[in-house]
């Protein structure tokens, strides 16, 4: 692998143009953040934008279909569809089909009776996370604790020792304000700055080309590094480093 080490002036130079190259609407079509945008109201948008976060692994080719099948199948009312049980018409508890990879349609019926369960508890998704978190790390932990208790691991990491790449990009989403991308519907209870890095294989591979960080794997440990340094270069919002280093993993 092959490492760029840039002087600091000109790597937050290079890393702040592709960010505000990248942080626009035109950048919605072709990423999940876009489902969250054709529905209305806050719970809606948090139901949505968490089962759109879920399913975002593969080939974007392959998921966005299913996605948008959770807005045809609900008429674009997924916390409805959701709170009230409707889903279970919809979603059957099969455990031998597919749904879409390692997801079978139980996997999927499972994970909705869990978000049911939630809002009948707490009102919304993000009622809950206000109820127990302070920051991004103690959402991240939040989220997954809750769903480890249901059983929940094969969709979403059962501690925060992985990476949690979907559930942090899932709370980038719902935290950042000032974002033609992001929602910032919980920008009242989660600082942005606390946020932490959506990490995969391909930002760590950017990141590292960089010399932002020097890691051979993706982990919690290694996002919470890797947001530390970008906060030196974007310090009132760190998380416009997602854009920039996948602007910068686009063009080079």
């Amino acid at each position: 692998m092959f490492f760029y080490i840039y002087q600091m002036g000109d790597l937050a130079s290079l890393l702040t143009r592709y960010a505000d190259q990248y942080e626009t609407a035109d950048f919605l079509p072709a990423d999940p953040s876009w489902f969250m945008h054709q529905v209305e109201g806050t719970e809606n948008q948090e139901v949505t934008a968490f089962i759109a976060s879920c399913l975002s692994y593969g080939s974007r080719k392959q998921f966005m279909p299913k996605i948008q099948f959770f807005l045809d199948v609900s008429g674009r009312n997924v916390y409805d569809w959701v709170i009230s049980g409707k889903y279970g018409k919809d979603v059957p508890d099969d455990d031998g089909k597919c749904f879409y990879r390692l997801y079978t349609w139980h996997t999927i019926h499972s994970l909705l009776a869990a978000i049911q369960q939630m809002l009948h508890e707490h009102g919304s998704i993000g009622c809950y996370v206000k109820a127990c978190a302070t920051d991004g790390f103690s959402a991240v932990k939040c989220l997954t604790d809750y769903f480890s208790r249901k059983g929940i691991e094969t969709i979403i990491p059962k501690n925060t020792t992985s990476a949690c790449k979907r559930v942090c990009m899932f709370l980038r989403w719902m935290v950042r304000d000032g974002s033609p991308v992001d929602l910032g519907l919980w920008s009242g209870f989660i600082d942005k700055r606390t946020l932490i890095i959506p990490m995969d294989t391909h930002v760590l591979q950017e990141a590292n080309r960089l010399g932002l960080i020097n890691a051979k794997t993706a982990s919690m440990s290694v996002a919470r590094r890797l947001s530390t340094r970008l906060a030196e270069i974007f310090p009132d919002d760190p998380m416009k480093g997602d854009f920039a280093l996948f602007g910068y993993g686009v063009n080079h």
